[in-house]
């Protein structure tokens, strides 16, 4: 890493400090959005466990590249489709942080084929990861929330669960059922505070949220022809792709205590293409 990289790293990582004594764990934390989302959390302050599947490798270079940046950082193996792998890296956190705060579910995958040529295991490996795998993962870290009172649970879901796209089907569904999940886990949250007493109208609260970031530049969009990222810009008012810091910067904000009377919401990240 170049000593201007760096530097750029280490301006961003001193940005702020609205969540200086917060633990958070992004899952697909080390790479493409999740990357961005660690380091916005870290740069206000946040403790950032950054989850991965299977590239140690590409993992230990991004905490390298945190921790030499000065944030307090770590790296959890696990693959979020597996509902004792989730279970393993949500106990991890808390063992070697104290606690979580903010759970970010953002690690997901893409197998797009036409729905006529989609095959049984092509919907089900996409499902399973994109939306059981934040019902796995969440499900440890509220009950720890709800043990604890406060607590923030931001899923990252798309505009193709919106809006579809043709070849998609299983990513739409996947990220469609993010909305669902969002809006049920907000009102069971609320309802479970308020049953055990908890609900203070000047705490912190416990929230869950999503943001629906529209065609991002990251490593999914680098197999796309250019001629059809040209189509889709063109859909676009703002004629551009949604680049990762501006996602990361709607995470940060909904995971600060001042936006505890935010939950059960979906923030659209797209340059205004569902309009």
């Amino acid at each position: 890493m170049s000593n201007a990289t760096l530097s750029a790293v280490d301006a961003q990582l001193r940005a702020g400090f609205k969540l200086e004594g917060r633990t958070a764990l992004v899952t697909g934390g080390s790479r493409g959005i999740g990357a961005a989302i660690s380091r916005s959390l870290a740069s206000q302050g946040a403790i950032v466990a950054a989850g991965y599947s299977s590239n140690r490798e590409r993992a230990e270079q991004f905490i390298e590249e945190m921790t030499r940046a000065g944030a307090d950082a770590s790296m959890h193996q696990g693959n979020v489709g597996e509902p004792e792998d989730c279970e393993r890296v949500i106990r991890e956190v808390i063992e070697q942080h104290g606690a979580l705060d903010i759970l970010v579910n953002n690690a997901g995958i893409t197998e797009d084929r036409l729905v006529s040529k989609m095959s049984v295991d092509d919907w089900h490996k996409v499902l399973r990861v994109n939306l059981s795998g934040a019902f796995y993962m969440s499900k440890p870290a509220l009950e720890h929330m709800l043990e604890r009172g406060t607590g923030r649970i931001i899923n990252i879901s798309s505009i193709v669960g919106k809006m579809g796209n043709i070849g998609q089907a299983n990513y739409a569904a996947s990220k469609s059922g993010l909305f669902g999940l969002t809006m049920t886990m907000a009102r069971e949250a609320a309802f479970a505070l308020e049953k055990a007493g908890k609900l203070d109208d000047n705490g912190i609260g416990l929230t869950v949220n999503a943001v629906a970031p529209g065609f991002t530049e990251t490593e999914m969009l680098e197999t796309v022809p250019e001629k059809m990222l040209d189509k889709i810009r063109a859909q676009i008012p703002l004629r551009r792709l949604c680049r990762p810091d501006e996602v990361a910067r709607v995470v940060h904000f909904l995971a600060a205590d001042a936006s505890s009377y935010i939950t059960g919401q979906v923030w659209s990240v797209n340059g205004g293409m569902d309009m």
